[in-house]
């Protein structure tokens, strides 16, 4: 097996910043708040208004299909993620435009993404400015209305934390702007605006998990108690600092506040150790995140450390003084003439399948524009835009500290910014393309993941297989897929997402097409400490003096659907699909007949839905205007995986934070600002419902719309002595299928072309293709 350098050369997701450009930029081309996408101009209209530009045309012009094309070269494709130099410039803006050296040294910045154009610009990009060049993707309008020189400048959207006033603000900078010299010198950035949230907490960060950390141990009564616990050395002990959620108004965001969780080693020179397998309980400390410093400390009550447990470590044999098993042989994954994937820049085209990557501090991998190359029908798409957006784990035990384990880590900590390197372990085997990613730090600083996002090939077993029994004759297919992923932790967990993108072939009426989501659970349980022949009900002991709660893991996928749906239509409806079972009688003489029913999910409040396996439930998003072959109307379908809902009571405190979680579909035409289901800021938010359960109460029409899908899927753990002391990976995910997607006549199939990416290309750079140079369409 290659090595991880031998598989492929990093690919850093940095871009150069595009171009500057002082042009003024029309108001059609700003990304809107909250106007619904179907009522946004057409791209005809955005088209018009490019002509406005100050920038005199190039002067090399072309003609392709009678429309005038004017070239320049884009160095940045509209969604791919900001570039360390981006970042840099946007903070340097937002730092400079500081009213005071005392606002701009107390500047935190939380977060810095990209924002997203809308959907017509992506469209415009991917037609003319950036190859495979699809210009098909864009309505023709009389007259040959002439292609922009350029595209709109890129924005970036910052979320910044003021240390010293407890202010949490928004900035939206344009990134190809020269703006004049100001106190940070000169820069490339132009702040857009800017706004503070009032009564919001933003997500907590690295540096402060150590500053908190440090000031804990640091702090005399704590050190007093840990003696009291047999510990003098202070290296020994592990401060996690949680957020506390909110129980009460003691809670509120008006202050920033931890309760952080304490864990002791029981070995200084074993920096492998694993410190969860001793959770120090009893001890009670709220802090102040803001300014550092302890508000609340009591020692409660004085519950012993567990003892050392022998099987405690998870690192190989030879560290802990004896072998690993030798009773398994070497198992490799060669692909002698490399993957059949290839790149270009964040573009990844593979079999009929292509598609975009981007990646955020909060949800991590992004998939964009999800499309399928359908023979004589061309370019298909399915999606606009899937990832996981936000993931809840609520405990069971009702003891303190365990009832306030509620954690949002994507809301409160961020999937992307605690994600690995795969430097350090890579889960992939095979031949593996890497993706780098860019962030923030809490002072401003950029920091880079080194091969966050993995790319690869997987064999996945048989396809189909069928046998003539007459004839002996058999004929079997091998089913194979394409998987983006990438792995964070987030304290004692490590949580795995991917997507899985499947074979499809209509050559013979064999197709598969279908799309996994996938969530990956392993790590180390959050444990609780017990006194000596204690038990708990609501724990697993699984080492003396030491139980596992019992809790529940929460996903939330986003799922902006296109299905059949060029940029501007929204044809798209969601219907529900129950199997029943026919009434004893004239229908059904032998008490044996039943079908799938089908209902159209007509409005939000109609559309809160949950997993039946009774009745094989499952939900089909269809294209209201395009039919297959047999007339039927084509559609994806989403098909549940196991799958469970909240079982804390109704009127627990979480639930006002994750109203969302009561249901395992929701439905909501597309928004641009509708992207959290939880709202923005879950951190210490008093609102009930906000989010996901407060925009659907608008009850918006979805018989024919720009669908969103928001699927709920989660599993309850009930710890097992296996799960010790690094829980086994558990899989929970969910499959998106074609519908009557296909048209699988082999008479309108045709023969793929070098688009189509069938050749063994070695996927680690992509032919040179010239920036802004139309190819024969």
């Amino acid at each position: 097996m290659a090595t991880a350098q031998e598989k492929a050369t990093p690919n850093n997701l940095s871009n150069n910043p595009t171009a500057s450009n002082s042009s003024a930029v029309p108001s059609s081309w700003a990304h809107p708040a909250a106007d619904p996408f179907r009522n946004r101009p057409p791209v005809s209209a955005l088209m018009s208004a490019v002509d406005s530009f100050p920038d005199p045309p190039p002067k090399t012009t072309s003609t392709t299909k009678g429309i005038p094309v004017m070239m320049r070269a884009q160095t940045c494709h509209p969604l791919d993620p900001l570039s360390a130099a981006e970042i840099s410039v946007a903070v340097a803006t937002v730092r400079a435009a500081g009213a005071t050296p005392e606002v701009r040294d107390s500047m935190r910045f939380v977060e810095v993404v990209l924002v997203e154009p809308d959907k017509q610009v992506i469209a415009l990009a991917d037609a003319y400015f950036f190859p495979p060049f699809q210009p098909s993707l864009l309505p023709r309008t009389k007259g040959g209305p002439v292609i922009p020189s350029k595209l709109p400048p890129r924005k970036a959207r910052l979320v910044v934390y003021n240390k010293r006033s407890n202010e949490t603000s928004i900035w939206i900078v344009e990134l190809r702007e020269v703006h004049a010299a100001t106190r940070g010198g000169h820069h490339r950035g132009k702040v857009i605006s800017s706004k503070v949230i009032p009564n919001v907490q933003p997500p907590m960060d690295a540096v402060e998990y150590a500053e908190c950390e440090a000031v804990v141990k640091d702090f005399p009564p704590f050190r007093e108690a840990m003696k009291r616990r047999g510990i003098d050395d202070m290296d020994l002990v592990m401060v996690d600092a949680w957020c506390v959620g909110y129980h009460s108004e003691t809670d509120a965001p008006s202050r920033r506040l931890a309760k952080p969780l304490i864990f002791c080693r029981t070995e200084s020179d074993c920096p492998m150790e694993n410190g969860y397998a001793r959770p120090v309980e009893g001890i009670y400390i709220l802090v102040d995140m803001q300014n550092m410093e302890i508000l609340e400390f009591e020692d409660r009550k004085l519950i012993p450390l567990p003892p050392a447990d022998p099987l405690r470590n998870y690192t190989s044999g030879e560290t802990r003084g004896g072998v690993d098993r030798s009773d398994v042989k070497p198992l490799q994954i060669i692909q002698p003439e490399g993957p059949s994937f290839r790149v270009n820049g964040h573009f990844i085209q593979w079999q009929k399948w292509n598609f975009r990557i981007g990646f955020t501090p909060r949800e991590g991998l992004v998939i964009y524009s999800v499309a399928y190359i359908d023979g004589s029908r061309g370019r298909r798409p399915v999606a606009h835009r899937l990832s996981f957006v936000e993931m809840v784990v609520p405990y069971g035990d009702p003891n303190d500290p365990h009832y306030r384990k509620n954690a949002f880590d994507a809301g409160e900590d961020g999937l992307g910014k605690n994600a690995h390197s795969l430097k350090k372990g890579c889960d992939c085997l095979g031949y593996v393309k890497y993706f780098d990613a860019h962030f923030t730090n809490f002072t401003g600083g950029v920091e880079t993941i080194e091969n966050c996002v993995c790319l690869h090939e997987e064999d996945h077993g048989i396809l189909w297989k069928h046998q003539d029994w007459r004839t002996g004759l058999a004929e079997v297919r091998r089913s194979r897929r394409l998987t983006v992923s990438f792995i964070c932790t987030v304290a004692n967990y490590e949580y795995g997402f991917f997507w899985h993108f499947y074979q499809a072939s209509c050559i013979h009426v064999f197709v598969d097409g279908k799309i996994e989501a996938e969530v990956k659970l392993t790590g180390i349980l959050s444990l609780g400490a017990l006194q000596p022949g204690e038990t708990r009900k609501y724990g697993t002991t699984i080492a003396p003096g030491l139980y596992a709660p019992v809790h529940q893991h929460f996903f939330v996928a986003r799922m902006d659907m296109a299905v059949d749906c060029k940029p501007g239509e929204a044809f798209n409806q969601v219907v529900e699909v129950d199997v029943k079972v026919e009434q004893p009688g004239e229908n059904n003489v032998h008490n044996n007949a039943f079908y799938a029913e089908e209902k159209l999910l007509k409005s939000e409040l109609e559309a809160m839905r949950d997993c039946n396996p009774l009745s094989a439930r499952h939900w089909i998003v269809r294209n209201t205007r395009t039919v297959n072959r047999t007339g039927q109307l084509t559609g994806y379908k989403l098909v549940p995986g196991s799958n469970c809902l909240p079982l804390a009571g109704s009127e627990a405190k979480f639930l006002r934070r994750a109203a969302f979680l009561k249901h395992n579909l929701w439905v909501t035409p597309y928004v641009p600002d509708e992207m959290q289901p939880g709202g923005e800021f879950p951190n210490q938010n008093p609102r009930v419902g906000e989010g996901l359960a407060t925009w659907v109460q608008k009850n918006r029409p979805l018989e024919e719309a720009d669908i969103v899908l928001w699927y709920v899927f989660g599993v309850t753990h009930i710890p097992r002595l296996e799960d010790w002391p690094v829980m086994p990976v558990e899989r929970i995910g969910f499959l998106l299928m074609p519908h009557g997607f296909f048209n699988c006549s082999p008479a309108v199939d045709v023969p793929p072309s070098a688009s189509d990416l069938d050749d063994k290309d070695n996927g680690i750079s992509a032919k040179p293709i010239q920036n802004g140079v139309i190819a024969k369409l």
